[in-house]
């Protein structure tokens, strides 16, 4: 581990005083060394509108419809000043077939009032065709709901719950608390509900909920408890100890899904990969290490994770769901980043953070044993930083050959693409 991955891991006991130490670090360095804007053959999806910001969301899902020619994006006044705005976002549909300054490129479908700068408001084709329709959060009625929109019609139907992650045959989805974690990670949640286990450490309710969406059922899964009280830790036990769930992702065959679930001591932050049936059965822990963030099924029974492993430091981790089996790939490669596979698993795609330059890159590579290589590198402006950061969550089209995601190098929020063949 180099000089300044050691400096980081120690000071991520300090938040306040990393961030003070980040931003002086990278100031000097963008002085000095004036990185470009952007390197690589990288092409915009979205307008060139200084009135509006653009974006996807989150990296574990992809705007492309089944054919490559539509992409979904979120139009919003302002993603700088707030994590969760206040304002409605519009939801897009963008022709890539049409001209760039055509007026029928861009088409407005629908309007979401749920949704944050990083993961949206969770928007995606609905499978098993991705082509019909979308299922997208909201908030009506005095409550969350997910909304599942038909393009051709524009007709709707109300599902009473809103999803986080749904199974790519589009039988179900599964869900969380967002109101706690607004609460708990304002930039991942949803403001418009107050939280009702708020002040409690360790709440005796529901952390994961499943959702029928051919019916609208909603079934409760998971407690906070359920999590607690499984193989449990000394620092699980310690009455300070708040505990909360997040990143919930379904195996390609819907059987099983996978959970990080966290606890918090004081400003120590503790994170276990979980992985469940459909059910919420058979409940594993596949990773006990601390940390781990971000993650990817492979196949139903591998999970391609970024993690602090205690034997062998940072890295990304190929590891087999239900055993203690794992691959370190890439060990050259210590900072954290948002991996997925195109759908044939023929390709894995990843970012990165800013560097001391404030520069993103976009690395992709043909297997977990062959080399990542660049693809991109764009700057990332001071303006957009900490929790309204832009990450560029790459994510592939559904021919595993284009690469979208999300950037500030012009200045504004916009959605991008690139080749990776």
């Amino acid at each position: 581990m180099g000089f300044e991955q050691r400096v980081n891991y120690y000071l991520n006991r300090f938040p306040k005083v990393k961030k003070a130490v980040k931003s002086v670090y990278q100031h000097a360095m963008v002085a000095v060394s004036r990185p470009p804007r952007c390197k690589g053959k990288v092409s915009r999806l979205s307008p060139n509108d200084p009135a509006w910001e653009y974006f996807f969301g989150y990296y574990d899902r992809s705007p492309w419809d089944r054919t490559d020619r539509y992409v979904l994006c979120l139009r919003a006044k302002e993603t700088r000043k707030d994590v969760s705005p206040k304002e409605p976002a519009d939801i897009l549909l963008i022709d890539t077939k049409a001209k760039k300054d055509a007026p029928e490129r861009v088409r407005k479908i629908a309007e979401t009032h749920t949704w944050n700068v990083q993961q949206g408001c969770m928007m995606q084709w609905l499978g098993p065709d991705c082509s019909a329709r979308i299922i997208y959060n909201d908030f009506r009625n005095g409550q969350y709901v997910s909304v599942i929109h038909e393009i051709e019609s524009g007709s709707e139907r109300v599902i009473p719950a809103p999803v986080y992650s749904v199974s790519e045959d589009g039988s179900y989805a599964l869900t969380l608390d967002f109101s706690r974690l607004y609460s708990l990670r304002p930039g991942y949640g949803y403001y418009n509900l107050p939280e009702k286990t708020k002040g409690e450490a360790l709440p005796d309710a529901v952390a994961v909920r499943k959702i029928d969406l051919h019916t609208g059922e909603v079934t409760n899964l998971l407690t906070y408890k359920d999590f607690a009280a499984f193989e449990p830790r000394e620092e699980m036990l310690d009455p300070r100890a708040v505990h909360k769930v997040n990143h919930l992702m379904i195996c390609p065959d819907g059987k099983r899904f996978m959970v990080l679930y966290r606890w918090f001591v004081g400003e120590r932050k503790y994170t276990r990969l979980m992985t469940c049936n459909a059910d919420g059965s058979e409940m594993y822990v596949l990773s006990d290490d601390d940390m781990v963030s971000h993650c990817f099924w492979k196949s139903n029974e591998e999970i391609l994770a970024f993690e602090n492993k205690k034997e062998s430091g940072p890295g990304y981790y190929l590891m087999k769901d239900r055993t203690q089996e794992f691959v370190h790939c890439w060990p050259e490669i210590n900072g954290d980043g948002h991996p997925s596979y195109n759908p044939d698993r023929s390709m894995i795609v990843t970012d990165s953070y800013p560097d001391r330059k404030r520069v993103q890159y976009l690395r992709v590579a043909d297997s977990e044993t062959e080399p990542l290589r660049t693809v991109a590198e764009v700057f990332s402006p001071f303006s957009y930083d900490n929790d309204t950061r832009c990450d560029l969550h790459p994510r592939f089209n559904r021919a595993g050959d284009r690469v979208c995601f999300d950037s500030v190098f012009e200045g504004r929020r916009r959605l991008y693409e690139v080749s990776v063949r």
